[in-house]
This record gives C-alpha cells, sequence and structure tokens, in this order.
C-alpha cells in the first residue's frame, strides 16, 4: 500500500516485471481505476488467483478481501494514519507488517525504542547517487534562485518548483502552484514549464509527468504530489516555497526526489520573515544533515511521540508518571514486565487490562 497513485503505479510496473517470469501475478487497485476493473481486481485477490496486490489506499476497502493475507507492506508509513496502517493488517488473521520510511513518523521513531519493532536501517545511498546541497534563501533573494534554475536548465537539467497550495487562500498568503506557475512560465519563456497538483485528473496528472520524464518540460512546478514515487535522474534541482510551512518528513522527502543521477543536485528552501522558534529549528535540521533518522529524531524531539496506545501520531504523550527520556527506568519496567509474565501470569493479564483497555493493537502499528 502506497499513499499516492504515482508512488503505487511505479511499485506495480517494477514488480510486475520482475515477478511475471516467475508466472506469479500483480493485481493494481486505486481509486481512479474503472468500476468493471476494480471488481474484477478485488475478485481475483479475493479468490486467491492473484497472490500480490499493490494500490493506495483502495486496498484497505472494506469490499476488498483477502484469501490468505501473510503480509502488510507499507510504503511511506509516515503519509498514513495508525488505523489506516492497522486497517490493512487486519485483513488477514495473522499477517506480518512491514513499514518502510525515508523519514518515521514521531510515535513510531519512538515505539522502536520502546515496543516490540524489530528495526532495519539502511543508510547508504544507492549505487550512483549523490549527496544534495541544501541551501536557505530568504524570500528577497528570489530572483537569484529564479537564475539559478534557468542556468541549470538551459545546461540540460530539470529543476522541480514546490509550493503549500493549488489556489489562492484568504487565510494563509502563501505562493500557490497555479500563481507560480503562471509567473514562472512569463519569467522562464525560454523554458516548458509544467503544472501538476493533486486535483488534476489521473490521466493529466500522468502526461504531465511523463513530459517531464521525457525532458519536454524543464521545470515543474507542484505541490506535494510530488513528494513521493518520484524518479527522474536528470531533475538536479528543488526549489521548495515557503519551506518554513512544511514538516520535517515532507522537507526531506522532497529534497530525495532529486540526487537521483550522477549530477550535483540541490535543494534551495525559500523562507519568509520572520521565523518562529519551531519553524527556525526545523529548517536547521534540514539545512545540517540528510540522515533520516536524525531528522526523525528532530522532528520526535519537537512534536513528541503521540500516543503508544492510541492514534495520535505526535504530540506529547498522556502518561501520568513515567518520562520517556528516562531510558534506564525503561528498561528497568521491560525487566520487570518479562518476570510479571513469566512468574506471575495472571497478574500481567489483569495489569494489560488496567492500563491497555483492549487498545494493544495499537501497539502494532
Amino acid at each position: 500500500m502506497a499513499p499516492t497513485e504515482i508512488l503505487a503505479e511505479q511499485h506495480y510496473r517494477k514488480l510486475a516485471v520482475w515477478l511475471k517470469p516467475l508466472g506469479i501475478e500483480v493485481a493494481w487497485l486505486t481509486g481512479s481505476l474503472k468500476k468493471r476493473d476494480k471488481e474484477a481486481a478485488i475478485a481475483r485477490v479475493g479468490a486467491g488467483e492473484t497472490p500480490i496486490a499493490i494500490g493506495t489506499h483502495a486496498l484497505i476497502e472494506d469490499k476488498v478481501e483477502f484469501a490468505r493475507l501473510g503480509l502488510a507492506i507499507v510504503d511511506e508509513q509516515h503519509r498514513f494514519g495508525v488505523r489506516q496502517r492497522l486497517a490493512l493488517k487486519d485483513k488477514g488473521s495473522f499477517a506480518h507488517q512491514l513499514a518502510m520510511s525515508a523519514t518515521p513518523i514521531p510515535r513510531t521513531l519512538a515505539m522502536s525504542y520502546y515496543a516490540d519493532l524489530d528495526v532495519s536501517v539502511l543508510d547508504e545511498l544507492p549505487p550512483g547517487r549523490t549527496p544534495v546541497t541544501t541551501k536557505l534563501v530568504a524570500e528577497a533573494r528570489r530572483g537569484e534562485v529564479l537564475k539559478r534554475v534557468h542556468d541549470a536548465c538551459r545546461s540540460g537539467r530539470q529543476a522541480y518548483w514546490v509550493c503549500p497550495l493549488i489556489e489562492e487562500s484568504e487565510t494563509l498568503q502563501l505562493k500557490t502552484a497555479e500563481e507560480t506557475y503562471s509567473r514562472l512560465s512569463a519569467e522562464l519563456p525560454d523554458l516548458k514549464v509544467g503544472l501538476v497538483h493533486g486535483r488534476l485528473k489521473t490521466a493529466d496528472k500522468a502526461e504531465v509527468m511523463a513530459a517531464f520524464v521525457r525532458n519536454e518540460i524543464q521545470v515543474l512546478v507542484a505541490t506535494t504530489v510530488i513528494e513521493v514515487g518520484v524518479d527522474v535522474p536528470n531533475a538536479s534541482l528543488m526549489v521548495i516555497e515557503h519551506a518554513e510551512r512544511f514538516g520535517l518528513a515532507q522537507l526531506h522527502q522532497l529534497r530525495g526526489r532529486v540526487g537521483r543521477g550522477a549530477d550535483a543536485s540541490a535543494c534551495i528552501l525559500i523562507y519568509a520573515q520572520p521565523l518562529g522558534e519551531t519553524a527556525r529549528a526545523r529548517l536547521k535540521a534540514i539545512f545540517e544533515t540528510t540522515d533520516g533518522f536524525a531528522i526523525a529524531r528532530e522532528d520526535l524531539r519537537l512534536r513528541g511521540p503521540g500516543e503508544f496506545i492510541g492514534a495520535r501520531q505526535s504530540g506529547m504523550p498522556l502518561l501520568r508518571y513515567a518520562d520517556l527520556e528516562d531510558t534506564a527506568l525503561v528498561e528497568q519496567a521491560r525487566t520487570i514486565a518479562e518476570d510479571m509474565l513469566r512468574d506471575a501470569p495472571e497478574r500481567a493479564e489483569a495489569h494489560l487490562q488496567r492500563w491497555l483497555g483492549g487498545r494493544e493493537e495499537l501497539l502494532k502499528a
């Protein structure tokens, strides 16, 4: 399960090619499928004829059933809610779950310390990738950024220009994608500028992305719809408007859209002043490191871990006595818990019922 059709389709195409020689069929399931195609895919998956299903949130709709679900994989886990991730896992009786993310949400990072989660870390760039340089630029220097984009594209490279909103908002006076698209089209007349956002029809979105992949579009103006799943090695420049308005996970994911080829790449964060204390801390963190786990730890520090036995994925934990930064106390509690389970299982069960109240499944998402 992936959060966007762009990413889900990318997984589907790759896995279908890899698994076809083995005689393994892969089902494709998203909300934009025609009714007949969707019903046919659901039927094949439910009957066990198709052993692998790839899709978006459509996979957790009530009418989707699996014959014998053994493994539930959630890609870009930070883009889903706790109950959404559980809903996929609960499609099977005893399904294993694998959650993947370059930037674990605060709750998950904290649970990797204190709960029963096995953690695997990929801490190296894939072969051929280059580190991305991050630059912070005040809004007053926007003209310099424009020149850099122009120079990069004229030399054969491509650029993303990301905005936080699609259209004008009365409450948030931010640069919008449509306004930026119009402005850049006028300011860069010798370049082809494209626009993609979540409200585009699926076919229109695919057409724009395909043109960008073919380098028929040099500058792609977008919302966070391109946050995950977009892989264009020739794109070497990422510009993010109003970077102070984005979360750390979003900034890190957007930065990951460049640096996918052999050329030196950069991510330029344009910010508006004055900066609040939290926004300043976020920009400082994203500027200083490209380590996803280091960024996740800072996100945890800034936002809190949320609820371990609940659905909130950030915020201060609603603990009456404990301080999770006291790792010695946490370790002592773990030891006592193991002793209780071994020597006094009845007391342990009563203790669990008192504090968990039947919500222990939430610890598994």
